[in-house]
């Protein structure tokens, strides 16, 4: 007999109650508390680092922006029949009467800072913005990737005196032959100013001191009047800022923790300041420094603080209130639970029935099992009795009578591997793979099928004209099409042909190479809703089915790596598809 647990009587715990009560609920409100400071947090991360996708956008906005510019302006000089001639000759004087007053344009109009002509043995010919300076040897990322690629490329660049510019250099030819690289740059120090002016944030330009030497550095502040700090941070020189003067609390502690990737909060004279950073890369990809954003978020944490303290006063009166309400509804909350009580008692014994229940589904379940398995060893073995019949019949002609017997054999081991791939349905981890002539494997199948089906429904099988040869189980790929071909069989329900086909099929998904196996019959279709429970294990629309014929196909082809798919048009036919991948 099935036993039931006694439930004890519930007690009278007001009194007990209260004093528990009261240290959760202050327990619950001091939680709160937390996770209300933890939201507010969590939410100036969150703007932060929307603000500093917005700064790391518009930062490529306008990079963008002045590249199209520049092209503009290689375009302009590209199309100057005398300064072509002046290319050719290696005339620097004519250099300068063709291209000084444009890019004095671009210098003052549009902050230009870097106009050159480099030969194509990288050797500098020109410099509009320095003249004095030519006939060096200039290797920097974006006009090596200009060399290689021959096309107009563009990117960040680090100079070897500081200065971070933005470069395009747009390979010069004229009728196939390469006459040499335009180059035109500008700092991008006014940027930082534009967002500034934008997003309402201020900004600081690091470049990594690994980059440089203090030397260099010194000539190239000197050399473009600048004002940076070398010292200010151990391993990050500052090339430029939007505020006046650095927070003395951004010292090289704080940097660095920003600088690997988390955020810092400082206090600046009275200001909060929330800081991250956007990485800055050249065209090739190498990390040259970091662009710090500095948001001033002081009106935020005061009204934060504010709203804290609200919260926290009118939560201790909601509790006050609560704590009342739940002393005086203790008594109803004693009749509902003993209500609750004789519930619980009465789900004990419906617990009770609903595993027995399942012992019983269990049980049926095991049956339909068996079923199956007794389907689809039926099926084989029915050809095995006919191949012995038609061995008794055939006894005079020894060929024949070996053929019959090889046939019989071949079904036998096939049942018997069949079986034991059954015993390890649920756990299979492994399978027998290897090299098989897919027309071989077909052939025996269609042959077995000929045995077995009684409309003796004209199969058409289509192979491709190259052998296709797959690794694959060929055990379990025979029984996955032989349901094909009986599930086709059964659909029939005129005369007409049962298609395979084995075609070359690419998987659009993964982009990987294989073939398709298919099966097609020209049955009555199968409607939507049918459609949707195929691969359901158990579910059959026949009454003499087990459910289980398609689900093992989907297994097969998953084993193999592969997929099923199927197309179904009710009153006109169904295709059912095996995609096996190619491997090498």
């Amino acid at each position: 007999m099935n036993s039931v647990s006694v439930i004890p009587q519930p007690r009278r715990v007001k009194a007990r109650f209260i004093g528990p009560f009261t240290v959760a609920l202050l327990f619950i409100l001091m939680v709160f508390s937390l996770a209300f400071y933890w939201v507010g947090t969590h939410i100036r991360e969150r703007d932060l680092a929307e603000r500093s996708a917005a700064v790391a956008n518009l930062f490529a906005q306008k990079l963008d922006k002045d590249t199209n510019l520049m092209m503009a302006a290689m375009r302009a000089m590209m199309t100057n029949a005398a300064m072509e001639a002046a290319v050719r000759q290696g005339d620097r004087a004519g250099l300068a009467r063709q291209g000084s007053d444009l890019f004095a344009s671009l210098r003052d109009d549009h902050r230009i800072t870097h106009l050159y002509l480099t030969r194509p043995d990288y050797v500098n010919v020109y410099r509009f913005h320095s003249p004095d300076e030519y006939g060096d040897v200039i290797k920097h990322v974006v006009l090596k990737q200009a060399m290689e690629s021959q096309r107009a490329t563009h990117g960040l660049a680090l100079g070897v005196m500081g200065t971070l510019t933005l470069r395009l250099v747009v390979p010069w030819q004229r009728n196939g032959e390469l006459l040499g690289y335009l180059e035109v740059g500008e700092e991008i120090e006014h940027l930082i100013d534009e967002i500034h002016d934008s997003l309402k944030v201020d900004l600081l330009v690091l470049v990594d001191k690994q980059y440089l030497t203090i030397e260099q550095w010194a000539r190239g502040q000197a050399l473009m009047k600048r004002s940076g700090n070398w010292d200010r941070f151990k391993t990050h020189a500052v090339l430029a800022q939007t505020s006046a003067q650095l927070p003395d609390a951004l010292d090289d502690a704080r940097m660095r923790k920003v600088l690997a990737g988390q955020t810092a909060e400082i206090d600046d004279a009275g200001r909060s300041l929330h800081l991250a950073t956007v990485p800055i890369h050249d065209a090739g990809g190498r990390h040259l420094g970091d662009l710090v954003v500095m948001r001033d978020i002081t009106a935020l944490v005061n009204a934060f603080h504010g709203s804290i303290l609200t919260v926290t006063l009118i939560s201790l009166l909601a509790a006050a209130g609560v704590l009342a309400i739940f002393y005086l509804a203790l008594d109803r909350v004693e009749r509902d639970y003993q209500r609750q009580h004789d519930l619980e008692h009465q789900l004990l014994h419906l617990d009770t029935e609903h595993r027995r229940i399942l012992q019983m589904e269990k049980l049926s379940a095991l049956g339909t099992m068996v079923g199956s398995i007794a389907h689809q060893l039926n099926n084989p073995l029915v050809g095995v009795v006919n191949l012995a019949q038609l061995a008794e019949r055939g006894a005079d002609d020894p060929v024949r009578t070996r053929e019959l017997l090889r046939d019989i054999r071949s079904a036998g081991e096939d049942c018997r591997a069949f079986v034991k791939r059954m015993l390890a349905f649920t756990k299979v981890s492994s399978f027998e793979s290897r090299p098989t002539l897919m027309a071989n494997l077909i052939e025996d199948t269609v042959l077995l099928f000929r045995q077995t089906e009684k409309q003796h429904l004209p199969v058409d099988v289509q192979l491709p004209d190259e052998p296709a040869v797959l690794t694959v189980d060929p055990i379990l790929v025979r029984h996955a099409l032989f349901n094909l071909l009986v599930n086709a069989a059964q659909a029939m329900e005129s005369q007409g042909a049962i298609v395979i086909a084995l075609q070359r099929e690419v998987d659009a998904a993964r982009n990987l190479p294989g073939w398709s196996l298919s099966v097609t019959d020209h049955g009555r279709g199968m409607p939507p809703e049918v459609l949707e429970k195929i691969f359901v294990p158990f579910y059959t629309t026949r009454s003499d089915g087990t459910g289980l014929g398609l689900p093992v196909v989907q297994h097969v082809a998953l084993l193999h790596d592969g997929q099923v798919t199927v197309q179904s048009d009710p009153g006109h036919g169904t295709r059912f598809a095996i995609w096996l991948p190619e491997l090498p």
